[in-house]
């Protein structure tokens, strides 16, 4: 495969002097992961991290050794996602663990980690506590949390300065923690802001039509929302009905998404200031040559899942180059302030709180040849949207 700069060679170009002390033949992964439950996302998630370990082991490997993913589904419960682990661990002996999509699954996992002593790469649960709260040793996030996001679009919604917010999210981990940031935000940078309607939906079940009437019955200036997937389909639908985002201005955590812009097509929402992956637009030489590797494998576009797979795959292999080593102890030491090239642009893996700085696409929602797209949309770095580094250190436990 001939790619002009490609991100693979960035990233296994890093740290070539590091030794080369794997065990076995193969360095196993284990990955589980919300498969059968969110599949919009988890499914381009998985063609890019397959993609990038042909990239990974086409390149000579680590240190010789092949890459070998070992998948599991958990089936979007903490329950099956621990016993999952743990048979990776038990029965098929992965070197370190990856992968997960739900917040609550994700803290499953990681407290798993924590207790097994063993290396987790959580590649995409967004809750805040992850890193923070119920941060351990063991445990890095790829992906930017749920503080960093409405960060990114709270710099928009004060600009607007509308007073009167009505909440709509789904009742678990991700939705709580994005709207109690959100509220924290607001309440710091416009005083005197109120919320004057909450709705918070069960997750895969949302009654949409009796949400959007809730909310419209509250009279607010704007709508902070947090749903995504089936659900956001139905709220849109249903809110659109009652004219309830007719000059009225929403802010969506996800909404720019593809995989869940793409299946309403023409009826996706105009106007939304969204979190996203404006795919078709970003010109930079790193996601063009994602773009491109992906297209020639799969004959199909990205979506914002597959850049997380693949980041996942190759940060990994960046860290296991570092440490020379799968032993957990060294992974955990290799990964604090590693540099990883994705096709965002390179990250780093903080060590004061494992989380790594990729950053989000914010812009606005359009529709363009009957489907849904990001327009006017800007890069956030995710390092400029973080706490102070004091405010961490006091929510984050001691290791």
């Amino acid at each position: 495969m001939q790619l002009k700069k490609s991100v693979v060679t960035a990233v296994l170009c890093m740290s070539m002097g590091a030794g080369t002390a794997f065990a076995q033949e193969t360095i196993k992964i284990g990955e589980l992961n919300s498969y059968k439950t969110v599949p919009a996302f988890l499914e381009p998630y998985k063609r890019a991290w397959e993609l990038a370990v042909e990239e990974v082991n086409a390149a000579g490997g680590i240190g010789g050794k092949k890459l070998e993913v070992v998948s599991r589904d958990d089936n979007g419960t903490p329950g099956d996602a621990v016993r999952a682990a743990e048979e990776l661990l038990s029965r098929e002996k992965v070197a370190l663990l990856t992968g997960t999509f739900l917040s609550h699954v994700g803290l499953a996992v990681a407290d798993f980690a924590k207790q097994r002593q063993i290396f987790f790469l959580a590649s995409e649960p967004l809750t805040d506590k992850i890193v923070w709260e119920n941060g351990n040793k063991y445990t890095f996030r790829l992906r930017a949390s749920t503080y960093m996001q409405t960060s990114m679009l709270v710099e928009d919604a004060v600009k607007l300065n509308k007073k009167k917010w009505a909440l709509v999210y789904p009742n678990y981990e991700y939705g709580q923690s994005a709207v109690a940031s959100f509220k924290a935000l607001m309440a710091e940078k416009q005083p005197g802001v109120e919320f004057v309607a909450e709705q918070a939906a069960p997750l895969g079940k949302i009654d949409a039509g009796a949400v959007a009437q809730a909310v419209a019955d509250a009279a607010p200036d704007a709508i902070f929302n947090v749903t995504f997937g089936a659900d956001l389909q139905k709220f849109v639908r249903e809110g659109e009905t009652r004219g309830l985002f007719k000059d009225r201005p929403v802010f969506s955590v996800l909404g720019g998404e593809p995989e869940y812009l793409d299946p309403m097509k023409d009826e996706a929402p105009v106007g939304w200031y969204v979190t996203g992956y404006p795919w078709q637009s970003i010109e930079t030489p790193e996601h063009k040559a994602f773009v491109e590797a992906y297209r020639k494998k799969y004959n199909d576009y990205p979506r914002l899942g597959s850049i997380v797979g693949y980041a996942t795959i190759h940060s990994i292999a960046a860290v296991l180059k570092k440490a020379g080593s799968a032993e957990t102890d060294k992974l955990i030491a290799a990964m604090k302030d590693l540099q990883v090239g994705t096709p965002f642009g390179n990250i780093v893996y903080r060590a004061l709180d494992h989380q790594s700085t990729m950053g989000a696409y914010v812009g606005r929602t359009a529709v363009k040849d009957g489907k849904g797209v990001m327009v006017d949309w800007r890069y956030e770095p995710g390092e400029k949207h973080l706490p102070a580094d004091a405010v961490i250190r006091a929510k984050r436990p001691a290791e």
